[in-house]
């Protein structure tokens, strides 16, 4: 199972994450979801939650609100609505606000991710991101009186400079070779995964990485830092939304 593939689905969200509709075929329609050969919906993971979208086929409308990882991809209508037979021609869309939304916040955590590694040393612990608003922890034991305004000012800093972010696959040994590639505490690349997505947010941060992003840092626009809260002797966790 390459990075771009998933069971029987070519993942359309990974190879071009500016694509909103496209056309497909349904390849299998039960109860454990609808089965696609092509699919532009993102599936949720890394903290990333799953995208909404439709299906249309011969005058009739799917809603898809979910996504189940299965040895497939098993997209999840909304109880109640019509399913597309097997082998039926379809065209999937995917409610664009909602991924645009999930994609700066994305692109905002990793270079918050990127300035708290590089100005305070400290790996990520966990988080959790809806559209334009998300949280991070941090190990860091201490924290100057003036962090928040510091990491504010620090991470709106490198939106404003317009990094250039570069995606790319690399055989597993040469990714794992790269410093710093996981920012995570705990290593959290499947032991069987032979293919590593890198996500570069240029000059800043390099990190593994399955979700989608923009194409650069100003496209994430203004983030405000909303909170700092203490979550144990060592854990910090950072509230952020985009402005």
């Amino acid at each position: 199972m390459g990075v771009t593939e998933h069971g029987r689905t070519y993942r359309l969200d990974l190879a071009d994450p500016t694509l909103r509709t496209w056309e497909c075929t349904v390849l299998q329609a039960d109860a454990d979801g609808i089965v696609l050969d092509r699919s532009a919906f993102y599936p949720g993971g890394g903290g990333q939650p799953p995208d909404h979208g439709v299906l249309l086929w011969q005058g009739v409308q799917t809603r898809i609100v979910g996504t189940r990882k299965g040895d497939d991809l098993y997209l999840l209508p909304a109880e109640g609505d019509p399913i597309p037979p097997a082998g039926t021609a379809v065209t999937g869309a995917v409610e664009d606000e909602r991924r645009s939304l999930l994609m700066r916040t994305h692109t905002g955590l990793h270079v918050l991710c990127g300035v708290v590694f590089r100005d305070f040393g400290a790996l990520v612990t966990g988080g959790n991101m809806e559209p334009g608003e998300a949280r991070m922890d941090f190990n860091l034991p201490e924290v100057p009186a003036d962090f928040k305004t510091r990491l504010a000012d620090l991470v709106n800093a490198e939106i404003a400079a317009d990094r250039r972010i570069d995606v790319k696959v690399l055989p597993r040994g040469q990714a794992l070779a790269v410093p710093d590639i996981i920012r995570t505490q705990t290593n959290l690349i499947p032991p069987d995964e032979q293919e590593v997505r890198i996500v570069d947010i240029v000059g800043l941060d390099v990190q593994a990485d399955g979700g989608t992003h923009v194409a650069s840092t100003a496209a994430v626009g203004p983030v405000q830092v909303v909170k700092v809260e203490s979550k144990g002797k060592a854990n910090r966790r950072v509230r952020v939304r985009l402005a």
